[in-house]
């Protein structure tokens, strides 16, 4: 699981530098407008509208941006659109087990889109049911490492909820239960770490370890789903070894 977490960690930071820039804008928006329907408008009093503000920030979103798409989502602004969440289960190359979340507005369109992006990229379509129980839903918090100590981090975070510290070589990475993501992430500020990131994820309770051709095909997919419009996040059981990602580049 830490090559895959270091390879979503390294993905991250360039696509704040490539062409999907604009699509990475979009799926923030609707985070903010999604959680502002659900939870309500204040930052304050909703954490998952919170963390999808900060999100936003952190990757340049401009601020009229997100406060559109923050009144949109509370109602005090027309035009927000009917976002529906929908989970599609699948299979990649090498028998990678892949969850494909979406968020649309039209559930036939992003059907085609995931089905087309899968059939043509080695993937197939899989019944419900039959991918999900590979993943766990996990809170997983990203720290930039700055002057911080594993341990000191562990500690500020233990009591919180958090289940295990993990170093991604620039950052750490925090795991916690997806009910302990807020309290993990309130104990950081306490403690005066910043973090990078604070999200509800799947992470895989099996891995299947990739050589250099197969994780360029699963990398392949999982970038064909991600230029869907209405995808939000590509969740995918593989493992790939530093020497390997080195290789791959």
């Amino acid at each position: 699981m830490s090559g895959h977490s270091k390879w979503a960690t390294t993905k991250h930071k360039k696509a704040n530098l490539d062409a999907k820039r604009g699509k990475l804008f979009a799926r923030l928006i609707k985070n903010i407008e999604v959680a502002g329907r659900t939870g309500g408008g204040d930052p304050d009093g909703n954490p998952t509208l919170y963390d999808a503000i900060q999100k936003a920030k952190k990757n340049s979103v401009p601020q009229d941006n997100i406060e559109r798409a923050r009144k949109r989502g509370a109602g005090e602004e027309a035009g927000g659109a009917d976002w529906q969440t929908i989970t599609y289960e699948g299979y990649g190359p090498n028998g990678v087990a892949v969850l494909i979340e979406c968020l649309t507005d039209n559930k036939n369109r992003a059907a085609m889109e995931v089905r087309t992006a899968l059939t043509r990229n080695n993937g197939s379509l899989a019944d419900p049911g039959s991918v999900a129980y590979m993943f766990n839903r996990k809170g997983v918090v990203i720290m930039p490492k700055g002057d911080a100590a594993e341990d000191d981090v562990l500690m500020a975070v233990l009591d919180a909820g958090a289940e295990e510290v993990n170093d991604l070589d620039e950052n750490f990475e925090i795991v916690s239960e997806a009910t302990d993501l807020v309290p993990v992430r309130k104990a950081l500020q306490e403690a005066g770490f910043e973090y990078e990131s604070a999200d509800l994820t799947f992470l895989p309770t099996v891995s299947v370890p990739l050589d250099v051709e197969g994780a360029k095909k699963v990398f392949k997919l999982i970038d064909a789903l991600e230029d869907c419009d209405d995808v939000q996040n590509v969740y995918a059981n593989f493992d790939v070894s530093d020497e390997v990602m080195a290789e791959v580049g």
